[in-house]
Order: C-alpha cells, then structure tokens, then sequence
C-alpha cells in the first residue's frame, strides 16, 4: 500500500547511518524520521487522544454495578480515579508498545469495548465491577494466547492486499467523521440521520475554533510547514482559551424539545478554562480491583464466554484494521503487504487488555488516533514514547489536559481521513470481486460506526463472491474461518438472548 501523495506530506528526511543510541534503537534514520519529527508526531497523537482520559469516566465511571457500587468503590461516581487509572494504563502500555515493538502506536481505553462493559456486563445480576474487569483481563488473556500461537497472526496474512487497503480508507472516512462529530460541525438531527452544525447551518464561537483550526491545518500542510498539525492545535487552543475568558461560553447543553434552554452554543466536552490548580495528586483507586472469578461466577460459565468472545472479537479485528492504517500511512508496509514487527504489536495489544483489567479501566486496545501522529511525520516507537509520557505526566496535570477543547484537537482526525482517503486509488473498482468487498468495507465502518462492522462485512462479501463465482478453493482456509467468526459476531445479540 501506497502511503499519502507526497506532494502534501512533510518532506522525509534522508535516511542515514544511526547518529547515536537512541536513533539507533528506534530506527529513526533508517526510517526517514528525526527526534523532532517523533515528538511532534507523538504529541499531535497524544492532544488527538487525550479526551479518552476525559471521556472514560463519563462511561464507566458513572454507572453503578449490581450492587450499587461504583468503579473506584464507593455508592458515589469516582471519576478522578477512573481518569487517574486511565491515563496511568495508556502511558504505560503506549511506552511498552514504543520501546518493545518500536512502532508509533499508542494504545487506551477502547470505546465501545467500554460501553459495553459499562451497559452490558456490569448490570447482570450478581455482577461486580471487579468481576468485570475480570472477564476483561480473561478476554486479554485469550487473545494473548491466539497471538502466542501465531493464529492471529496468520489471520491478518490471509487477508488479500486490497481488503487491507478497504480497511485504511475506510478508517479514514470514520475519524473523518468521528472528528466532524465530536466538534458538533455535524450533529444528530430529527429528520435526518445528522446535520451540519446544531440546527442545519454552522453557528457558535466553538464551531469556529473548529472550522480556523482545520483551515490552518490545511493551508500549513500545502505549505509543507514543519509540525503543521500541532501547530493548528496549539493555534485553535489559544483561541478557544480566550474566547471562553471573554464570553464565558461554557460546556455544550442540548436545548429541550421545544428548542428552548440548555447551552448549544457551548464547547463540545474540554471547556478551555483553568479551574483548579494546574497539578493535581492522582488517585489510582481502580487498580487491582479485579475479581475474574466472581465475574465467572455472576455471569455464569456459558454467559461468560458468550462476553468474552463479544470482547475479544471486536478487539481482535479493531486492532488489525488500526495496525494496518498506522503501517500504511507510514510506509511501514512491504510488497507482500506485512508489516514489520507485527507480532510484537499484536502481543502488545494483547497485553494491553491484560492491564486494562488489571488497571480497571476497560480493555486497552490501539488506538486509530496513532494515524494523526504519523501524518505529522512519526515513523518509530519514539512517538509511542512521547505519548505514554505525556499520558503519565496527565495523571498529575489532568487539569491542563482539558484546557484542550475537542473543537481544537479533532481537525486533527479530519485531515487524518484525508490523508488515509487517497490510497483508495489502489484498489482495482473495474473487478467485481475487489469492488463490492472494498465498497462495503469503506462505507459501513463510518456508517456503522465501527471499524468492525466494516470489516467483516467486507470479509463476507469477499469469501461469498469468491465462493459463487467458482473460485471457493482460491480463498485461504482462515478466511472462512474469519467469516464464520463474523457471522456469530453479527448474530451475537440472538446467540446471547438463547444462551443467557
């Protein structure tokens, strides 16, 4: 897979002999990176992330368990400590991805994976938050053992090249969104599945923070402006700061039914404003609350696989889809289409659904925002570093982290989207059989939601065409193996209501 046109991607510096240690170490010159350039991009992916910090809290944090109980204990919500834990699991396992696989990947709570937890698990009777998240680390250890063994792996071998392509593009489409989204550019509408702005037209000083930060991303880039990214970040951040000094704007409220009240001109989640003093003592009392046992015992042996599989399914491709975004847009992919030093970040992955358990936050998972650093220019695990650092350095500083609206940090992912849409033009749309796969793949993972629904509708639809058109014994045997997985993925909801 082709990387971005490099007529709009930062000019690669010449690959030379290793300057010292850590160059050495991280490959830096060999991949045509510098120390600066892995900053930066490490930094951009970490201000791209950084909400998960804010966000986590509000999913699991506010939602009691069968017993009354909130994560961190207590009968009422500690959302310091699930921010504490979650920042402390992020930077931890995201130093642990940089220095062992040397890959720019960083890794944090998995949304959805969360959410599901928080809705789904967490109010079975009988079930604890400590039980869990103690099916969460039993779904990290099987997905670590599916790596061991070199299943998974094998699994992302015997996908054909342009559904690997589909995968990229169509998560670029979705961060697209997702950064569209989240800054309220697009919103949910009554008569239409979403609208531009809160009420069809764009409106709101927070809106255009958005729309300045993403202009200036884009007129720094075609000007090949070292650290255009961060740059437009840092830009919109000082903006936001200071309109929220001058008109008070406050958080986003929606109004009632009658269009009346609440707060629609507000910003999105971080309101950029100073509150409380910049550094705060952590509380890590979510770690090692985990009870896998009692998690067994309240869900039940069949319920309790039937969870697990649900987690590890979604984890399993999620991360395949991401490694392989990052990889390609950091011309980190051969001719074969593998990627160098795979297995070490699938084991990384995996293990970060060990610690997310462990650590009380969910399962941890990589994260696509990764790709918003590697538009900046990262190459190396040296990013990775950077964004663990910084992710240690917030469970002190948690409130400077929020003084970064999400109206300032998501043009990020728009430009992202961008950047990952171009290597749509690999993808052969004369041939049938490569067509409808790809073209499922692309436009379900933003219109679903979901990195996975994507794929495996692509998987599918790849193994189905193949099949009727004769060609059954061209598809690699792991490839029905992955479409029978999906066909229970898709069922899951009918498979649980038989089984629970």
């Amino acid at each position: 897979m082709q990387k971005a046109d490099s007529s709009s991607s930062p000019s690669p510096v010449a690959t030379a002999a290793p300057r010292n240690g850590l160059d050495r170490f991280f490959k830096i010159s060999e991949r045509g990176s510098s120390v600066a350039r892995e900053i930066r991009g490490g930094l951009v992916t970490f201000f791209s992330m950084c909400y998960i910090v804010v966000l986590n809290p509000l999913i699991i944090g506010t939602v009691p368990d069968s017993t009354g109980r909130f994560l961190g204990g207590g009968e009422e919500p500690n959302l310091a400590a699930v921010a504490a834990g979650t920042a402390l699991i992020a930077g931890l396992l995201s130093i642990f991805m940089g220095t062992w696989a040397k890959f720019p990947l960083a890794l944090a709570t998995g949304l959805g994976l969360n959410a599901y937890v928080a809705y789904s698990v967490v109010p079975l009777p009988g079930m604890t938050w400590g039980g869990a998240m103690g099916l969460v680390l039993l779904e990290g250890v099987v997905i670590l053992g599916l790596v061991l063994t070199g299943f998974r792996k094998a699994v992302f071998s015997a996908v054909p090249p342009f559904l690997k392509t589909a995968i990229a593009v169509g998560i670029g489409l979705l961060i697209a969104f997702l950064g569209l989204f989240n800054a309220k550019f697009v919103t949910t509408a009554s008569g239409t599945p979403v609208q531009l702005g809160n009420d069809g037209s764009l409106t709101g000083w927070p809106t255009l923070v958005f729309v300045v930060g993403l202009l200036l991303m884009f007129v720094l880039w075609v000007r090949k402006v070292p650290g255009s990214i961060l740059l437009a970040i840092v830009v919109a951040t000082v903006l936001a700061i200071v309109l929220e000094r001058v008109l008070h704007l406050g958080g986003f409220s929606p109004a009632d039914e009658s269009g009346a009240g609440g707060n629609p001109g507000g910003w999105a989640m971080n309101v950029p404003a100073l509150t409380e003093f910049p550094i705060k003592a952590p509380d890590f009392a979510t770690l090692f609350t985990v009870d896998p046992i009692g998690g067994v015992t309240a869900a039940g042996g069949i319920g309790a696989i039937v969870i697990v599989f649900s987690l590890l399914l979604a984890d399993f491709f999620d991360t395949m889809g991401t490694m392989v975004a990052v990889a390609s847009g950091a011309d980190l992919v051969d001719e074969d289409g593998e990627i160098e030093g795979s297995q070490k970040i699938l084991v990384v992955d995996s293990i970060a659904a060990i610690a997310g358990g462990v650590g009380g936050v969910s399962s941890n998972t990589s994260f696509v925002e990764s790709t918003s650093g590697v538009a900046e220019g990262a190459r190396t695990g040296l990013a990775s570093v950077v964004v663990g650092i910084a992710f240690l350095a917030t469970t002190f500083l948690s409130p400077l982290v929020a003084l970064v609206p999400y109206e300032a940090a998501t043009p990020a992912l728009v430009m992202v989207g961008f950047l990952m849409m171009t290597q749509v033009t690999d993808i052969d749309f004369t041939d049938v059989e490569v067509a409808i796969p790809a073209f499922l793949t692309i436009i379900l993972m933003p219109f679903a939601y979901s990195i996975t629904v994507g794929m495996g509708a692509g998987f599918l639809m790849y193994v189905l065409i193949r099949v009727v058109r004769g060609k059954a014994r061209q598809v690699h045997w792991l490839m029905y193996v992955i479409a029978a997985l999906f066909i229970a993925y898709f069922l899951r909801g009918a498979i649980e209501g038989l089984l629970l």
